[in-house]
C-alpha cells in the first residue's frame, strides 16, 4: 500500500481546521502533511493525529518538494493563482473555492453523486458550493428513479458559511461594533441576499446552485430557479427543494427510494415532530432529509426539507471523500485521472 504525501492549503481557515479534522477521523495512508497560510497566519501550530505541525508561509516553491494531493480552502484568488501552479508539480488538487466548478475541463464532484467525474480531471478537481453538495444527494436518487423535470430552491442558510468574520457579526447582538462581513446586522435578522447581486436580480449563490446542480447532473437544459437566504444560526444549512418530476410516483417508493441512498438520514416522523434540524445535522456528514410530501399543486411533485453540516459535508468532509476515492483507487491499482 503506498502512502501520500498531502497538502493543506488555508489550513487555519474554518474548512481548513474541519479537514484536519476529517482526516484525523479517517486516518488515511499519509505519511507527511504540510499545512499552509496567507503571510499573517504562517507559524501557527496545528495538531493532527496528535503530532504538531507549524503553518508555513503559501509561495510559489510551496510545491516544490511534490505531493501527492492537496486540498484548497483558502478562496478564490489563492486558488486562481497557486492550484495550477501545484497541477504543474504533479500535485492532484482538490479545490473548494468557486474559482476552477464551472470551468468546463474541471470535475465538479459529489462523491455518492458523480464520483466517476473525477477520472477526467487534469490535475485540478472542484468541490461544489456547500449549499449544491447537500442538496445532490436525494435529488440524484429522484433523478435516477423518475427523471427531475423542475426544481425550485429556498435556501435557509448558516452564518459560518460566510466565514470567520461573519461568526463575528453573529455575536455583535447590541450592533455596538462595526459589521465586517454582513450589509446589515445578522442577529435576529434574515438576509435574502449571498454574495453579490447580478444584473438578473439573482444573486451569485442563487447562479452557481443552479449552474452547478446542471453540471453535476450533466443536464445543462434542466429549469432550475433559487432564493438563498442567510439566516442568523452558527452551523448547517436548511432546504426546501421543491422537485417536479416528467414521471409520476408513489409516496411510500420515493421515500425508500431516499432511504437507501448512500449517505442519506431520513428523519420524517411528523407524528412525534422528527425532522431534519441544524442542531442534529452539525458534527455529522450525512444529509438529513424529512417533511417529504407530495405537491398537490403539480401533476408529480413532491416536497423535501433537507439539512446538512455545511462545513463538514458542504466542504471539508466532501473534499476527503474525493481524496479517499483517489487514494483507494490507485492502492487498488487504478489512477487519477485520465492522462495515467
Amino acid at each position: 500500500m503506498k502512502n501520500f504525501k498531502i497538502a493543506i492549503v488555508g489550513a487555519t481557515g474554518l474548512v481548513g481546521i474541519s479537514v484536519l479534522k476529517v482526516l484525523e477521523e479517517k486516518k488515511l495512508p499519509i505519511e507527511k502533511y504540510s499545512l499552509f497560510a496567507t503571510k499573517n497566519s504562517a507559524g501557527k501550530k496545528l495538531s493532527i493525529l496528535g503530532n504538531d505541525y507549524i503553518v508555513e508561509e503559501l509561495t510559489e516553491q510551496s510545491f516544490d518538494e511534490g505531493f501527492d494531493f492537496a486540498i484548497f480552502a483558502a478562496g478564490g484568488e489563492i486558488s486562481e493563482k497557486y492550484a495550477p501552479i501545484a497541477s504543474k508539480k504533479g500535485c492532484i488538487v482538490i479545490d473548494n473555492s468557486s474559482y476552477f466548478r464551472m470551468h468546463e475541463d474541471v470535475p465538479l464532484v459529489v462523491p455518492e453523486v458523480n464520483f466517476e467525474d473525477v477520472y477526467s480531471n487534469k490535475g485540478i478537481i472542484a468541490n461544489p458550493n456547500c449549499s449544491t453538495i447537500q442538496a445532490m444527494l436525494p435529488l440524484k436518487a429522484l433523478d435516477d428513479k423518475y427523471t427531475i423535470k423542475r426544481i425550485v430552491y429556498s435556501t435557509y442558510q448558516a452564518v459560518s458559511g460566510a466565514g470567520k468574520d461573519a461568526l463575528l457579526d453573529l455575536e455583535n447582538i447590541d450592533n455596538s461594533k462595526p459589521l465586517k462581513k454582513f450589509p446589515h446586522p445578522i442577529y435576529n435578522n434574515c438576509l435574502p441576499h449571498i454574495d453579490s447581486f447580478t444584473e438578473n436580480g439573482y444573486t451569485k449563490e442563487e447562479i452557481k446552485m443552479i449552474n452547478e446542480t446542471r453540471k453535476i447532473l450533466h443536464k445543462p437544459d434542466l429549469k432550475i430557479t433559487a432564493t438563498t437566504v442567510r439566516v442568523p444560526i452558527t452551523n448547517s444549512h436548511s432546504e426546501s427543494i421543491n422537485v417536479e418530476f416528467e414521471n409520476d410516483f408513489e409516496i411510500d417508493e420515493l421515500i425508500s427510494t431516499l432511504k437507501n441512498f448512500p449517505n442519506i438520514v431520513l428523519v420524517d416522523d411528523i407524528s412525534s415532530n422528527s425532522y431534519p434540524m441544524p442542531i442534529i445535522a452539525t458534527g455529522h456528514d450525512e444529509v438529513f432529509v424529512g417533511r417529504i410530501r407530495r405537491d398537490f399543486s403539480v401533476e408529480s411533485g413532491v416536497n423535501l426539507w433537507v439539512v446538512a453540516d455545511n462545513i463538514r459535508k458542504g466542504a471539508a468532509s466532501n473534499a476527503v471523500q474525493i481524496l479517499e476515492g483517489l487514494i483507494n483507487n490507485i492502492n487498488n491499482g487504478g489512477t487519477v485521472n485520465g492522462q495515467n
